[in-house]
């Protein structure tokens, strides 16, 4: 069975591989978080593939797929919905576009923080409360965001608790020359590509069961716990590394240890995702922010000082 699930796993990363060229890292940990149930925040300067990956792997996914691009004058009941009510008293809610599978949120930071906390419960908890009533999203729900870099003109700050709702933050780049290289020998084909579904939604429950069978050693629980202990207690972090990113990490490395075919995690799973799970949460002390401490810099000497186990 496990056989089964990796080979569709590496269908969608071939299929991706197809529009997207280069961008590795980031591709494999959409996927992480696709089979372990989690939504992914990709960040990076203007031009760098940031939605076209994000549209081609929820098209590779299949389901109900629905794009969500910010403006600094939307409203809250633009995203999740709203009552429509007629003259003669009755209702009827007109759902909106969180309503999906995989849903983008594209340059999430181009609204406002009151826009922004329309995600929080759904994000969550997979459902939107509207006038008292519960709606409940489709499944398997995910959530892939993309925003442009700090500081751009017309953007607003994440809240730390809309930025601790992902499971992951990751950074895309400019291509290097070969790959750019390769984009505009390949423009043709690129503007037009053709995307083939190779999951649906019950395929990818199907995954993420699976996934959750990969054993997690108690050494390697403590081994997570400590290295987010680390960071939450740095003198150089006032806070924002809370008990999500933990699970994040356990999650995570799980569905790594699935990918590579193994039943149990390594510290290296653990490793590979310390970064991504814990560059967004991490809030700096604003005199370390001043010395030019980054949170990478932070988490880099977490790692090397807690023991890894045997």
């Amino acid at each position: 069975m496990q056989d089964k699930l990796n080979k569709i796993i590496g269908a969608l990363f071939d299929e991706v591989n197809k529009v997207v060229i280069g961008m590795e890292d980031i591709k494999e940990l959409l996927m992480v978080t696709a089979i372990s149930g989690g939504h992914v925040l990709i960040e990076g300067p203007l031009g760098t593939a940031k939605t076209t990956l994000a549209r081609t792997f929820a098209a590779t996914l299949g389901g109900v797929f629905k794009r969500i691009q910010f403006t600094p004058d939307m409203l809250p009941g633009d995203v999740t919905g709203f009552y429509l009510y007629t003259l003669d008293g009755e209702s009827r809610f007109v759902e909106g576009p969180v309503f999906a599978n995989v849903l983008l949120l594209d340059e999430l930071n181009r609204t406002t923080p009151r826009t922004q906390s329309a995600l929080l419960e759904v994000m969550q908890e997979g459902k939107v409360t509207i006038e008292g009533k519960d709606h409940i999203m489709p499944q398997p729900f995910m959530v892939i965001a993309t925003q442009v870099g700090h500081g751009s003109e017309g953007t607003y700050p994440l809240t730390d608790v809309q930025s601790d709702r992902f499971m992951f933050n990751v950074q895309s780049f400019y291509p290097t020359h070969e790959a750019e290289k390769d984009i505009i020998e390949r423009i043709d084909y690129l503007e037009e590509p053709e995307v083939a579904q190779i999951t649906n939604p019950q395929m990818l429950l199907d995954i993420r069961k699976a996934v959750r069978k990969v054993h997690v050693s108690a050494e390697v629980e403590n081994y997570i716990v400590d290295l987010v202990n680390g960071v939450r207690y740095s003198s150089n972090v006032v806070g924002g590394v809370g008990p999500r990113a933990t699970i994040a990490l356990y999650k995570g490395a799980r569905a790594l240890a699935f990918m590579d075919k193994r039943e149990y995690v390594i510290p290296d799973d653990v490793k590979k995702l310390v970064i991504p799970t814990l560059r967004h949460r991490a809030r700096l002390r604003p005199e370390a922010e001043m010395d030019g401490v980054i949170a990478e810099d932070i988490i880099n000497k977490i790692l090397v000082e807690v023991a890894v186990p045997k």
